[in-house]
């Protein structure tokens, strides 16, 4: 990451309210209502197994989940989430299982066409038998509600790595895949914790000592020493760290298993295993020594013919920087939909743009990677247009993704294209959907003015 700290939380999506949606409506309803009560059963049987009483509102959840009425469902469970933050007796693995049912509230009314499209593509592409990392609550709660079997592994085993450092969430894996695959344990945990508390302290020890050299503590790790020289971390980066140790320790003691993985947040050990896999990517059990051709054109292919529905086919390999930044503002600052192919129901879905951008810039990011660490010219250059084509469709899936556009901004100024990376910055920041929260790339644009910046 070139462009500092913090960046990528900026473009987390906020959900909007679709006050007309119900779970009778839902293209999805009957498999929905049948996830929902198997979730309930389960919720039950955990919180009889680990001893826990349940709070007083979980009998009601259930019971408005059951009959679709999302904003009682919704409301219920952040009640409940309350209660536990005030009694951690109550907290159990019955949470987890109760959490997923909830999942169905927050990721289908804001466009339950999309979320049925992205669950469905994602699950009919991974083969029987895998285990699949859903990362961003899409990746963990469309998917999860729309399979065979979320508890029995049908057809593959869902696993989220964002609560992998949640102890409860460890036994919530356990009683449902124990003994069919391999799920970390309580000691996992604490020594993925030791492990990470151990090579930050390293780290901070060299930072400390050579401070004109790079540092080896990452932007937005909080990590320092307390009086009696004890190490104290305090930030989500520091959690995303102990959930990348996890992840690797379940990829390595599943070692017949194939793998694929919705990017949450990008986890490094990954990226020399990673290969584009339709909508998501695959982690092969071997580093790839590079992406073949055959890849990166089957990879482009299918988004290039995925998206036209969404926005028009008119985004080619050739289309300028310039051009998507037309678009852009004509579809989305001056609201003209006149001579649009794509879909008006998607772009003016907040939600879904911004999910399916971020999944075309997490394999952006991957092509970045590679050229970052490409050796020869050729490669480099070839791995650098794969990512910018990728980050060009992303950017027009959702103009106003922070995480998209500061993802594409590194790759330009990498590239010495300033006056590109500028146009895209201003661009995003006209969005009206940016509104009330655009400060980064604001400045960004004001950093990009300044012919004086200097990017690392």
């Amino acid at each position: 990451m070139i462009l500092g700290a913090g960046l990528f939380v900026v473009g987390c999506s906020k959900r909007q309210s679709a006050s007309s949606w119900s779970l009778d409506k839902s293209g999805a309803s009957a498999q929905l209502k049948q996830f929902i009560a198997a979730q309930e059963t389960l919720a039950r049987a955990l919180a009889k197994q680990d001893g826990n009483k349940l709070p007083s509102e979980f009998d009601a959840f259930y019971q408005a989940a059951e009959t679709g009425d999302w904003q009682d469902a919704t409301n219920l469970y952040e009640r409940m989430g309350m209660r536990l933050d005030g009694d951690n007796s109550l907290r159990g693995s019955w949470w987890s299982a109760t959490m997923d049912a909830c999942g169905v509230f927050w990721e289908f009314p804001p466009g339950d066409k999309y979320a049925i499209a992205f669950g469905n593509d994602i699950i009919q592409s991974i083969p029987v038998g895998s285990i699949y990392f859903g990362g961003a609550d899409p990746g963990r709660f469309v998917v999860t509600a729309l399979m065979e079997s979320h508890a029995d592994g049908k057809p593959f085993f869902a696993l989220s790595q964002n609560p992998l450092a949640d102890v409860t969430y460890l036994h919530y894996l356990r009683a449902m895949y124990g003994g069919k695959i391999y799920t970390p344990t309580d000691e996992d945990l604490q020594k993925s914790f030791q492990d990470y508390t151990t090579d930050a302290q390293r780290r901070l020890a060299h930072d400390q000592q050579f401070p004109n050299e790079p540092k080896q503590i990452k932007p937005g790790e909080e990590v320092k020493l307390d009086t009696n020289g004890l190490i104290q971390i305090s930030s989500h980066m520091n959690v995303i760290e102990i959930r990348e140790l996890l992840t690797k320790t379940i990829f390595d003691n599943n070692p017949d298993r194939e793998f694929y993985v919705v990017e949450g947040f990008p986890l490094d050990w990954m990226y020399p295993y990673l290969e584009p896999h339709g909508l998501i990517m695959k982690i092969n059990r071997q580093p790839l020594s590079e992406m073949s051709d055959e890849i990166v054109q089957r990879d482009r292919d299918y988004w290039t013919k995925y998206i036209a529905p969404m926005v028009g086919d008119w985004l080619k390999p050739d289309t300028t920087i310039a051009e998507v930044a037309a678009f852009a503002e004509k579809i989305h600052v001056k609201k003209d939909l006149s001579g649009f192919a794509g879909d008006p129901q998607f772009v003016q879905s907040e939600y879904w743009c911004e999910n399916f951008s971020k999944l075309r810039s997490s394999i952006g990011g991957l092509y970045a990677w590679r050229a970052r660490h490409a050796t020869d010219a050729g490669e480099k250059k070839r791995m650098n247009d794969a990512a910018d084509f990728a980050f060009r469709q992303a950017w027009a899936l959702c103009p106003y993704s922070a995480e998209t556009v500061v993802r594409y901004v590194d790759l330009l100024i990498s590239q010495n294209r300033r006056v590109d990376a500028l146009l895209v910055a201003e661009t995003a920041a006209k969005m009206p959907e940016m509104k009330g929260r655009d400060g980064v790339l604001r400045q960004l644009v004001t950093e990009l003015e300044n012919p004086n910046t200097q990017f690392k």
